[in-house]
């Protein structure tokens, strides 16, 4: 594991600086590479806007979070999904291009959702805060994309299943971090027996 300061990238982040967070990428994969790792992913949602700038020369191949999340969408049969996360990221083409590809819908958070959203999450869910006025406010925003036909909705952001999850969600969920996890599992047993069969 290696990773350098969430400042760090937010530094750039703030910037618009995509091409300067794929060399941070970039740098973590060059080490993970040289301690023998197969395969590099990044939990957070958000820098894989940068993949782009760096996939090519990466030491590494990554296993992309949007990707995970469009498999299992596909494999539970959903149509149309939510995307939540950073103003960043809703904005981005990140998890648009990967459900394209599978030809599944998709549904953005509204202009002042997004602002909001992006609010709880770096004010408040980063800094361990959990209000009730939170959850209840993610709720409203599913509520809406159930009302205008989303059957799922992607948590797009690793802080997101802090507060929200199937329990209290008025649409299934689909939580990016989780999957991420496990296809990465999955990964690494595939290429271990590999290495052994």
């Amino acid at each position: 594991m290696h990773t350098p300061s969430l400042a760090d990238y937010m530094t750039l982040i703030y910037r618009g600086d995509w091409a300067g967070v794929g060399e941070m990428m970039l740098a973590s994969a060059r080490k993970l590479q040289q301690m023998g790792a197969d395969f590099a992913i990044c939990p957070d949602n958000t820098l894989h806007q940068a993949l782009p700038f760096i996939e090519g020369r990466s030491p590494l191949p990554w296993l992309h979070i949007a990707e995970c999340v469009a498999a299992e969408a596909d494999r539970r049969g959903y149509h149309r999904i939510g995307i939540t996360g950073t103003r960043w990221l809703t904005e981005s083409e990140v998890y648009p291009e990967k459900f394209a590809r599978r030809a599944i819908g998709y549904l953005r958070p509204g202009l002042a959702e997004r602002e909001e959203i992006n609010r709880i999450i770096m004010d408040e869910l980063v800094y361990g805060v959990f209000e009730p006025e939170a959850i209840a406010y993610f709720q409203r925003v599913f509520e809406r994309m159930k009302v205008e036909g989303c059957d799922a909705v992607v948590l797009g952001c690793t802080e997101i299943p802090l507060i929200m999850d199937d329990a209290n969600s008025p649409l299934p969920t689909l939580d990016s971090t989780r999957l991420l996890a496990r296809a990465a599992v999955e990964r690494a047993l595939e290429g271990g027996r590999e290495r052994t069969g």
